[in-house]
């Protein structure tokens, strides 16, 4: 048995983003660049090692928006479309850089990337990437975990019954897209805040991850800080909490490993380098410029004077990188093996699933890497799952988590400041109305029965937890603020029509449609 033990876990998740309505819609692109830079390589990694034969622990929790989106057959047609731009583009700056020789070379590595994104996401796996990842955890090495609904920021609902529905949809989802019911979820932001366990429990809950702090500040005082799981003293449910120290290795923007001068520049795209002429024809239709995938620099340093992208000496770092990553990890448990007296040590190491090629392009290799040298000596340091840790470890000590959040500051301030605190009014609105319709209305039938499901699903779509981050980051503040209106205004319509008992069903179909998320929802979780 090894000295202690890495979890992984890897949050993937998007908010739900569909615009049928249109022919073609610009923030449709945050999923379909996550797929050809996330989720295929990391589906490669995982395929990768199980043909290796490698013995490795992954978790992976998949959210039932993205979940959502992946199956819809709207958008897998329409990301080939996009995939068959990106091929176009690259064949174009294969032309147009032949007489320059390291560029030519990379935009030929972009043109095969594109073509083999292509052949996996359509012919090897039919569009069905939701069937890989079940796969890989059907082989014992990957644990697929789920989240609320739509990532819902549970700490800022005022009703338990709300929250509750978040958590059991979420679940519900799992079991529809994957086939059984989840053992842990990972809580939107790691947000928890007292009694959340109790529902976590409810919904047949076994484990969940949140921020450091909710451990360091438990009560009473975890024995062993983040190092080993407590259990919540009145639902008996597994919290396990997130390792500052091997996190900041990766995600820090001065210590972290992806800001390496070696590695690609995520701004520097073609997309804003190259003449709007030449672009346009690979452009949105409203001719925005936006990101295409294809970057050519490297990041150099803070300089505007980037240095060409050089992909061996970039993949060669990152395999070191892993290896720093391993050496920290075992150093770390072989420390903590004489603090923890007799309790094996778990270091939980949580990140975006994005991070992963969208943001940082050489993390797959970076994560594969890691898989595989841990793999190669097991004396001192295992991946691991929480389940299998379960099993092997000491009684855990019983103890409240305290209030946290991964968000800046620890607690709520992301989610709840002058950007977006308008928000509140309208959802705790949405929230009482929502449930007093379902209890109302607890045997509706035909369309009653419909427009009450969709007003459960606007509510749950305006409660994302996206809307609130990006009003606060003000990166896509207009399409956010756009998104909850449309819900809130929705849910009002519709309630207004079920209280008079008059359903429009024309415009239900239009938003059915639109806002198609989560099929077999049922309104009366609310009740």
């Amino acid at each position: 048995m090894a000295r202690g033990c890495l979890c992984l876990v890897l949050h993937a998740h998007l908010p739900f983003v569909r615009h049928p309505e249109f022919d073609e819609f610009l923030e449709e692109d945050w999923l379909f660049e996550a797929i050809t830079e996330t989720y295929i390589p990391l589906l490669q990694v995982l395929e990768g090692l199980e043909q290796d034969g490698i013995d490795y622990r992954l978790t992976i929790s998949i959210s039932p928006t993205l979940a959502a989106m992946l199956s819809d057959a709207l958008l897998q047609e329409r990301y080939l479309r996009h995939l068959d731009n990106l091929v176009d583009l690259a064949h174009r700056e294969i032309e147009r850089t032949r007489w320059i020789k390291q560029l030519n070379r990379l935009a030929k590595m972009y043109a095969e990337r594109f073509e083999q994104s292509r052949d996996f996401f359509s012919d090897r796996h039919g569009g069905d990437l939701l069937r890989a990842f079940a796969h890989a955890g059907s082989t014992g090495c990957v644990e697929l975990i789920t989240c609320p609904a739509t990532h819902g920021y549970l700490p800022l609902m005022t009703s338990p019954r709300s929250t509750w529905a978040q958590i059991e949809m979420g679940c519900r989802e799992f079991d529809r897209h994957l086939g059984h019911r989840p053992r842990g979820i990972w809580i939107p932001e790691c947000g928890y805040v007292h009694g959340l366990d109790q529902q976590l429990r409810d919904a047949g809950i076994d484990y969940f991850f949140t921020e450091t702090h909710a451990l360091l500040f438990s009560k009473p005082r975890s024995l062993h800080g983040v190092y080993a799981p407590i259990r919540c003293p009145d639902s008996g449910l597994v919290a396990a909490a997130r390792d500052f120290e091997s996190t900041r290795q990766v995600w820090s923007s001065v210590e972290g490993y992806p800001g390496d001068p070696a590695y690609r520049d995520f701004y520097r795209d073609v997309g804003y380098d190259l003449e709007y002429g030449y672009l346009r024809p690979h452009l949105h239709r409203p001719g925005l410029r936006s990101q295409t995938g294809v970057k050519y620099h490297r990041i150099t340093g803070r300089t505007d004077d980037k240095d060409l992208y050089d992909p061996e000496l970039a993949m060669a770092k990152a395999r070191e990188h892993a290896a720093d990553f391993v050496r920290h990890r075992r150093q770390q448990v072989q420390w903590l093996e004489e603090q923890l007296a007799g309790q094996l040590p778990i270091i939980v190491a949580p990140y975006d699933a994005e991070l992963f090629g969208h943001w940082w392009y050489e993390g797959p290799e970076w994560l594969n890497s890691v898989l595989r040298d841990i793999a190669e000596d097991r004396d001192s340091l295992e991946t691991i799952t929480i389940p299998e840790y379960l099993e092997r470890s000491r009684e855990l000590q019983i103890s409240e988590p305290g209030v946290s959040s991964w968000g800046a500051n620890g607690y709520n301030q992301v989610w709840l400041d002058h950007s977006n605190d308008w928000i509140y009014p309208h959802l705790h609105a949405m929230e009482a109305k929502m449930i007093d319709l379902a209890r109302t209305h607890a045997d509706a039938t035909g369309p009653m029965r419909r427009a009450l499901n969709q007003a459960a699903r606007e509510l749950m779509l305006a409660q994302s937890s996206d809307w609130a981050f990006i009003m606060s980051n003000g990166t896509a503040t207009e399409y956010a603020t756009q998104r909850t209106q449309t819900h809130v205004v929705s849910f009002d319509y519709l309630a207004q029509q079920i209280e008079a008992a008059r359903v429009d069903e024309s415009w239900l179909r239009e938003i059915e449609s639109r806002h198609n998320c989560f099929p077999t929802i049922d309104y009366r979780l609310y009740a």
